[in-house]
């Protein structure tokens, strides 16, 4: 997988494989920045958190363009340790991008030391773990006012019963089998 912009635009990443992963396609990563350079999204100041992290695709593309932070949540060992390969690789400092193996949900469940501009979300498909995800996310303060969740999930996902007083459900497209949601904090 190859980064698509920036100062590591075009130098390969390592992916994890294995059962329920599934790298963000550059098709989807190009929609998805897009869509938020489309809306203002400031890169030079951006800080983002990558919540079910896989690859890390998403975060690394963020710091390519120039972002400030990322936080990588993890679960998975294996994920980790590809993480921490793509970091040394791309010569990532830890303190621009902070990895973190935990169960998401439960690192969720604390209160944020600081708010993130955008927060990324790719639970693994059929586990049902979106709208909790996103409860803890507000509960605890994890995005900032005007920050951006983007919520990459499988088509067949019912949203439409997801309300959240605090985010306002900006767009939503179909990628095959992969749907993007984007909201933003009122």
């Amino acid at each position: 997988m190859r980064i698509i912009s920036g100062q590591y635009g075009g130098r390969v990443i390592a992916t994890s494989e294995g059962e329920g992963y599934r790298p963000a396609t550059a098709k989807v990563r190009q929609a998805i920045f897009s869509m938020l350079e489309a809306r203002g999204v400031q890169w030079d100041s951006c800080r983002v958190a990558d919540i079910f992290a896989g690859s890390g695709s998403l975060a690394l593309e963020v710091l390519s363009r120039g972002g400030d932070y990322a936080l990588l949540v993890e679960k998975s060992k294996n994920a980790v340790a590809v993480l921490e390969i793509n970091r040394k690789k791309l010569n990532i400092s830890p303190q621009s991008m902070q990895i973190i193996q935990k169960d998401a949900l439960s690192f969720l469940s604390q209160k944020a030391k600081k708010a993130f501009t955008l927060i990324f979300v790719d639970p693994p498909y059929g586990e049902n773990l979106l709208l909790g995800t996103i409860e803890r996310i507000l509960k605890n303060e994890w995005l900032e006012e005007d920050g951006y969740l983007i919520a990459e999930v499988e088509e067949q996902l019912a949203v439409d019963d997801f309300a959240f007083a605090e985010l306002d459900l900006v767009l939503e497209r179909l990628y095959g089998q992969t749907r993007i949601l984007l909201w933003k904090k009122k």
